[in-house]
Order: structure tokens, then C-alpha cells, then sequence
């Protein structure tokens, strides 16, 4: 008898010890039984990361443009990160959701945890975010052995990136996310804070919305010394030349219009310090040229 309740007494301490307790980035409890074996990715970047943290073969399900690494691809779509199929996310059976909260509809990600889903909402708006997104991933996941490396490098990077270009000459910028509608991002934007780290000053940055809309006359009047652009793909888009235009604007009169391919950053992941380097390299060149 006595054994018998040490070995019950044991078992009830693993069990304890399997459940994970972590906040989401909305601050909201979300509780596992044991590491996530089943997960749907609700977004490109957050599959990406998830792959980083070493538990990319648990992805059972996850959206359009998810193709990085190459091993994403082969994953089942279920649908668009803004325009999810909520029932082929329930056939998947998932023991976890992993959701977007700029990205994802509210109302899909309401009825996701009305499904009695068990749902992660991730929202990284600091480069740092990255580092810490990866360990929770792996702590979700089980993957800690890859996770904890993997965030420990990236933040030794980044810190080396800070170093690196600390106190530089500010330079206004204007980061132009697509033509029409013209859009760019807001202080709160993780891209304005790679252009921080790199010295620059986004000349949008106090707009209110993540991914404002604005007008040619504005970015007239604000007379950024510097136009940097991504679009879709991983070449230059023929639209970001249309300012040439305007040679009044000091970008143009100094020729700085510059890219940094989508990918490298505008995804959430590891490799926004790629394209952090691509802007921090472009500005060096722009204080290289200003008149002194």
C-alpha cells in the first residue's frame, strides 16, 4: 500500500510538472497538459519562428505565404492569416493555436477560443520581442535544447548590432510599405525599431495606426532624407522610383531611395537583424554622402 502512493504521488508530481502555464502578449493565461505536439500557425512569421525554436515538425496546419524555411511549404494551408477557414483549423485537431494579434481578424480569433481551442496570441513590436518569442515557442513546444540557443544568439547579435551603430547622426526616413493605397508604419511598428537601432528617425512614426495610409503631400512636407522601400518580392518595386519626381524632396536630390527585401523585414522573426543590416549599411551610406 505504501508503495502504491508513492508511485501515485509521483505520478501526480510529473503530471505537475507537464502542464505549462504562460501569458500570451494579450496577458491571457494559456494552459497545456503537457508540450504542444499538434500546433496551427496563424501567420507566415509566427511558423518561421516556430521552425527556429525547433519545432517546426509539430506545424500541422498553418496560412498562405509560410515559406521559410523551405520544409514550410509541404505544411496544409488553412487559409490567409487575415481570412482564416476556422473549420479545417478544427479538423486539424490542434492541442495548440498559435494567432497573430495585428494580423489575424478579432472575430476569427473570438470564435477560435470560443471553439475551446487552446490559443496563443503573439504581438512582438521590439526587435527583443523575437528573442523572448522563440523561448516561449520552445517552451510550449518542448523544445527548449533548440529555443534557448537559438534566443541567446539572436540576442548576442542584436546587441552586437547596438554596439555597432550607437549614437550615429539621426536621418529622417520614410519607409514606404506599398504604393497604393501609400502606406508606411508608425513608431510601434517592429520595422521602426530596426530603423531606431540603425539612427534613423521615421518621420511617420507618431501616426496612431501600426500601418497608416497617407498622402504623397505628406511625405512631401515631412522632407525625409531618406526613402526606403520592400514591396512584395525579393527585387527592387519600379514604383519606389516614382519619387524621382519630386526633386525638391532631399531623398531624391541626393539620390537615397533604397530596398531591403520583404522578407528579411517584414516578418517578425530571426531574420529581421538580416534586414536590419541592409538599413543600418543604407543609412551609413546616406551620412557618407551629407554635406558637411
Amino acid at each position: 500500500m505504501k508503495i502504491l502512493l508513492i508511485l501515485l504521488l509521483g505520478l501526480r508530481t510529473l503530471c505537475a510538472q507537464a502542464e505549462i502555464v504562460i501569458n500570451d502578449d494579450r496577458g491571457t493565461a494559456v494552459k497545456l497538459a503537457a508540450p504542444a505536439q499538434r500546433i496551427v500557425s496563424l501567420a507566415p512569421h509566427i511558423t518561421e519562428v516556430l521552425f527556429a525554436a525547433g519545432a517546426g515538425g509539430r506545424i500541422v496546419g498553418t496560412v498562405e505565404y509560410s515559406d521559410y524555411p523551405e520544409a514550410a511549404q509541404k505544411i496544409r494551408r488553412v487559409g490567409g492569416y487575415s481570412r482564416l477557414d476556422l473549420e479545417a483549423i478544427a479538423a486539424l485537431k490542434p492541442d495548440l493555436v498559435i494567432g497573430w494579434q495585428s494580423g489575424n481578424a478579432a472575430a476569427h480569433v473570438d470564435k477560435l477560443q470560443q471553439l475551446g481551442l487552446a490559443l496563443f496570441v503573439s504581438q512582438p513590436d521590439r526587435i527583443e520581442d523575437i528573442a523572448r518569442t522563440l523561448e516561449t515557442y520552445g517552451r510550449l513546444a518542448g523544445t527548449e535544447v533548440v529555443a534557448m540557443p537559438a534566443a541567446k544568439a539572436f540576442r548576442e547579435r542584436l546587441a552586437a548590432l547596438r554596439t555597432q551603430y550607437a549614437k550615429r547622426e539621426p536621418l529622417r526616413v520614410f519607409y514606404q510599405v506599398w504604393k497604393q493605397p501609400l502606406t508606411t508604419i508608425n513608431g510601434r511598428q517592429i520595422i521602426s525599431d530596426a530603423i531606431r537601432l540603425c539612427g534613423g528617425v521615421n518621420v511617420f512614426a507618431e501616426l496612431p495606426a501600426l500601418a497608416p495610409n497617407v498622402s504623397v503631400e505628406a511625405v512631401l512636407a515631412a522632407n525625409p532624407e531618406v526613402i526606403i522601400a520592400s514591396g512584395m518580392g525579393d527585387s527592387r518595386p519600379e514604383w519606389l522610383d516614382d519619387w524621382r519626381r519630386w526633386k525638391q524632396m532631399t531623398a531624391v536630390a541626393r539620390d537615397d531611395l533604397y530596398f531591403v527585401p520583404p522578407a528579411l523585414i517584414q516578418r517578425h522573426t530571426p531574420r529581421l537583424l538580416e534586414g536590419t543590416e541592409i538599413i543600418c549599411k543604407h543609412l551609413e551610406t546616406v551620412r557618407a554622402k551629407r554635406p558637411r
